[in-house]
C-alpha cells in the first residue's frame, strides 16, 4: 500500500488532500514531516519548478518538475536526483 494512497484517491475525485511526506530528498522545499496540501491540476498548467505528487514505475514521489517536453514531464528531487 502506498504512503499516499488516500491522497491519490481524493485527487482522483477532484478533491484536495493533506499529506506528511517522510524523507530528505526534498529538503529545502518540503522538509521531513511537513504538512503538504495537494490538489488536482491540469498537466497544461504545470511549470518547471512545480512540486507534484506522481507515480513513476510503480513508486509514488512528491518531487519537482525538472523539465517539460511536449506532454512528458521529467521529475526529480531537490538534491539533484532524477526519477523519470
Amino acid at each position: 500500500m502506498s504512503w499516499a494512497k488516500f491522497a491519490i484517491e481524493k485527487l482522483q475525485k477532484g478533491e484536495t488532500a493533506k499529506i506528511r511526506p517522510r524523507g530528505h530528498s526534498m529538503t529545502g522545499k518540503v522538509n521531513d514531516g511537513d504538512l503538504v496540501t495537494v490538489e488536482p491540476c491540469k498537466p497544461e498548467n504545470l511549470a518547471v519548478g512545480d512540486i507534484v505528487l506522481v507515480k513513476v514505475k510503480g513508486t509514488v514521489y512528491l518531487h519537482l518538475v525538472k523539465a517539460i517536453n511536449d506532454k512528458r514531464f521529467l521529475i526529480g528531487n531537490n538534491r539533484g536526483g532524477i526519477n523519470g
